[in-house]
């Protein structure tokens, strides 16, 4: 059926005269009704309490909202299977209504908006519907993960279950039950409770003034730019994020989105100001950020830009639904006729979380006070872009203060484009641009910029800049010479730098970004970083002990033991002594706490549990470590032990800890970039442990090098094989790599088979790795014909050892040495001396309790030379020529 033929249920119950209900009509913004997997979808979750309290799951499909009640809600709990029924198809529109329906109406009651975001179908989504199983991702302010509908025995009886991944947890997780909209509960929209009388009871206490305060004539208070952070009593410390300064209020019933300039951006986020329209307020006016984050919940400036260059009211909705935007407020400044700006901001701040809904589009922006190094070098190392000092007591004042000063984690500025010099090389349209900035009203000159450019923002400025250009330097203090072209100082450019140079010029600028959103007389030159500081920029002091930054809050924390009777410093250092030190900002770096949970847990049919697996990896650490260091890793979690359900897990999550190092690379087979955990300290491995994950894999090749491995692998795969013939054919290629003088390891799998591990040195590419084994194996396949085959397909293989070579490549994967395995034993993928690979090798004997005490014993690592090694490949292939696949030399 058509959207809408589908919706013919929906409206025949429904007297539109009588209910503040939409009837429809909208069409779909983009592709989204096309079948497939597709792109991201609106959801709703809305709480309605009809004749019985239930949640109302809808989800955007072929031009509507397909939906379902669901009498208990949503549960994170993957064993708790909540009952869906099937209902009538609803409008694309629907996803906003809040209100109380009336009496006498279908339905009637009041619905609030309880959770709404994104979902994407991680299959055909027709097709799951047809079949009844759907399953979905979902993005949202409080539901967030993987997720399945199934259908029971009739089309109107369905199953909503989480399904298990880093989301998913045990029973006893209270959801915030306000409204994500208006922040009301179902029930106080129902009795009409009045939220503002609280929050007027307390200004009036406050004595503040009085008066009417329209968003457009306020004038926003701005910071002074600093280079260092510091800790002082007295002030406190926000985020400074990526987005938009934005006045945002709601008056006369309309909401309104003001850029710090003025300008009108309330249709440019239709999805903000839905939010701003539903606060149950006659008149509030709020300071803020808009900000639009990127798949790891970082805002990301050039989302945002996207978003803010649109101007069709059909791609605007589209992208508020694909990069929706996110208002950050800080500061309350006027509510229901009260002036709050004279209040010290402390007592603003106080009041705003209860002026603003459930966490959703519109969020409160903590802050931490005293402690600005700490946070300062948690902001640096998590990327974000530097945070803001203010004064606790300040008073809100239009135009920059002394007041507010704001520290960048990258010593980054905006500067007026004033001219642009040839173009030299293969680069076409200009060499770099002149920038300047305002000083005492006077245009300097403050250096050019020439490298950060994409040649598509080479040719749009080049045609913008032409278009306004001028005889003579706008600043002074510009160079000289025809090679020079001026332009008119109209043109706002953010550029990152290391320093003002004495003679007040940027060294080794970067073009970051063109700023639309600032004015030319915006720009203030910047100073040395050798110019003492003013009595206006409070004076440094170190921050006694480290702090974790986490969800806006610091929460130093213990290391828990990881078990009962053993000692916590087994597990894990509550200290590491590369924290510890200063950083260069002034401030100490975070204290690494993992705080473990479910320790009892059996993850092992033999006893073994999740604290034997942790005490595992914190003894083994010193040993598996220079196999984890600097390579990315990925992680198989077993939240329930090897019975249950397991998932593979590549891309950090957005909650792990900033001192849990990680790096953004392009996965081939996520067709995306992802966040891959680098494991360099035993923190970060007991971090890892703690998340269940179980085995540990790890790449070939290191960050900084990743087109070169450090090794080749041969995976000797019995299968259906006896054992012997593993050691058969490892026997034979170390007899091979013997004779042409090429180093070779070998390791269990910790499952059934052996690694064996050919040192590269870094000196081929990954196809010339897998090459290597390649000839190494079809060598070992001609020489033992009848108890090793390449063949891939098992039923192919009759029983010999599968010796795999296509385990090297981009981004394969290594279990890394001394890793557990999620098999029966807890074994460990153990390294072995040559001498013990006989048929009398029983690999079932290296357990997370034995390899402990048989390192003890060896005192050394025999696969540590795999790192070390820098062997002659060429010579060796040369010599490898002479087996031709037939025998050894010489026979």
């Amino acid at each position: 059926m058509s959207p809408s033929d589908s919706l013919g249920p929906y409206r025949k119950k429904r007297s539109f005269e009588r209910t503040a209900e939409p009837a429809g009509g909208m069409q779909p913004a983009d592709d989204a009704t096309a079948a497939g997997a597709g792109p991201a979808r609106t959801f709703v979750v809305q709480k309605h309490s009809a004749r019985n309290l239930h949640y109302d799951f809808r989800l955007e499909l072929g031009g509507v909202l397909k939906s379902w009640a669901v009498p208990k809600g949503p549960s994170y709990d993957p064993s708790d299977k909540r009952f869906a029924a099937h209902v009538e198809d609803h409008p694309l529109e629907y996803a906003d209504f809040e209100g109380v329906i009336p009496a006498g109406n279908y339905g009637a009651g009041p619905v609030v908006v309880w959770d709404r975001g994104t979902w994407l179908a991680l299959e055909d989504p027709e097709e799951g519907l047809e079949k009844g199983k759907l399953l979905f991702q979902l993005r949202g302010a409080k539901l967030v993960g993987r997720w399945t509908l199934v259908r029971m025995k009739t089309d109107k009886d369905w199953l909503l279950i989480k399904e298990r991944d880093a989301r998913a947890h045990s029973p006893g997780t209270d959801f915030d039950e306000r409204s994500i909209y208006s922040g009301l509960t179902v029930e106080e929209l129902g009795e009409g409770v009045d939220r503002a009388a609280p929050i007027v009871e307390a200004l009036d206490d406050l004595d503040a003034p009085r008066r009417v305060v329209r968003a457009r004539d306020v004038k926003v208070m701005l910071a002074e730019s600093r280079d260092t952070a510091f800790s002082r009593e007295g002030w406190v410390f926000e985020l400074k994020y990526d987005g938009y300064r934005v006045v945002a209020a709601r008056q006369g019933g309309e909401a309104i989105l003001l850029s710090r300039n003025g300008n009108e951006l309330t249709d440019t986020f239709p999805e903000l100001a839905t939010v701003l329209r539903a606060l149950p307020y006659d008149s509030v006016v709020l300071d803020g950020e808009v900000v639009v984050h990127d798949e790891r919940g970082m805002p990301s400036f050039q989302r945002l830009q996207r978003r803010g260059q649109l101007r069709r009211a059909l791609d605007i909705r589209r992208m508020a639904v694909r990069l929706p935007a996110t208002l950050y407020a800080f500061d309350l400044l006027a509510f229901e006729g009260y002036d709050v700006r004279p209040l010290p901001l402390l007592e603003r701040k106080r009041l705003l979380p209860d002026v603003l809904p459930a966490p959703g589009p519109l969020r409160y922006s903590e802050h931490i006070p005293e402690r600005g190094e700490a946070l300062f070098a948690q902001v640096e190392r998590m990327g974000l872009e530097g945070i803001v000092a203010k004064k606790a007591d300040a008073r809100y004042r239009g135009g920059r203060s002394r007041n507010w000063v704001k520290v960048r984690s990258e010593r980054a500025d905006d500067f007026v484009v004033v001219g642009y010099t040839r173009p030299g090389g293969t680069r076409a349209g200009f060499g770099a641009l002149h920038l300047a900035a305002y000083d005492d009203g006077d245009l300097v000159f403050a250096g050019s910029v020439g490298t950060g450019f994409a040649e598509k923002q080479i040719r749009q400025a080049k045609k913008r800049l032409d278009a306004h250009r001028r005889e003579t330097p706008a600043a002074r203090g510009a160079p000289e010479g025809a090679e020079h072209t001026w332009v008119e100082p109209e043109t706002v450019v953010e550029v990152r730098y290391l320093e003002v140079t004495d003679d007040g010029l940027l060294r080794q600028p970067v073009f970051l970004r063109f700023r639309d959103d600032k004015r030319p007389e915006e720009c203030r030159l910047p100073v040395s970083r050798h110019t003492p500081a003013t009595d206006a920029a409070p004076g440094n002091r170190n921050v006694a002990g480290g702090a974790a930054f986490a969800a806006t809050e610091f929460d130093s924390g213990n290391v828990a033991s990881p078990a009962a009777g053993r000692p916590a410093a087994n597990a894990a250092p509550a200290r590491s002594n590369s924290n510890s030190n200063s950083n260069s900002k002034g401030g100490r770096r975070p204290e690494k706490a993992v705080r473990f949970t479910n320790l009892d847990k059996v993850f092992w049919p033999e006893g073994y549990t999740k604290g034997d697996l942790v005490h595992y990896y914190a003894t083994a650490a010193e040993w598996m470590l220079p196999y984890l260091r600097d390579r990315p890793l990925v992680q198989t979690r077993y939240p329930d032990g090897i019975g249950g359900k397991s998932f593979f897990q590549k891309d950090a999550p957005e909650w792990a800890p900033d001192w849990v190092r990680t790096e953004t690379l392009y996965s081939e087979g996520s067709e995306r970039d992802l966040r891959y955990f680098v494991c360099d300290d035993v923190e970060s491995l007991l971090y890892i442990a703690n998340g269940a994950s179980i085995p540990i894999h790890v790449w070939s090749s290191r960050v900084g090098s990743l087109e070169r491995p450090d090794w080749a692998i041969l995976d000797l795969d019995p299968k259906d094989a006896p054992f012997e013939y593993v050691v058969d054919v490892a026997r034979l290629l170390k007899e091979v790599c013997d004779d042409i003088e090429l180093p070779c390891f070998i390791k269990t799998s910790g499952s059934s088979g052996l690694h064996v591990l050919l040192p590269t040195g870094r000196r081929l590419t990954h196809e010339q790795a897998r090459q290597l084994a390649e000839l190494l194996a079809r060598v070992v396949v001609a020489e033992l014909p009848d108890r090793a085959t390449i063949a891939r397909t098992v039923s192919k293989r009759e029983g010999r050892v599968y010796v795999d070579y296509l385990q090297n490549g981009w981004g394969k994967l290594l279990a890394a040495p001394f890793s557990a395995r999620p098999v029966p034993g807890a074994r460990v993928s153990t390294p072995l001396r040559w001498h013990e690979v006989t048929p009398a090798l029983d690999i079932r004997r290296f357990t997370i309790k034995s390899v402990p005490r048989r390192m003890a014993q060896l005192k050394e690592d025999p696969l540590r030379g795999v790192l070390e090694g820098e062997p002659d490949i060429v010579s060796a292939l040369g010599r490898l020529e002479g087996w031709g696949g037939v025998g050894r030399p010489g026979r």
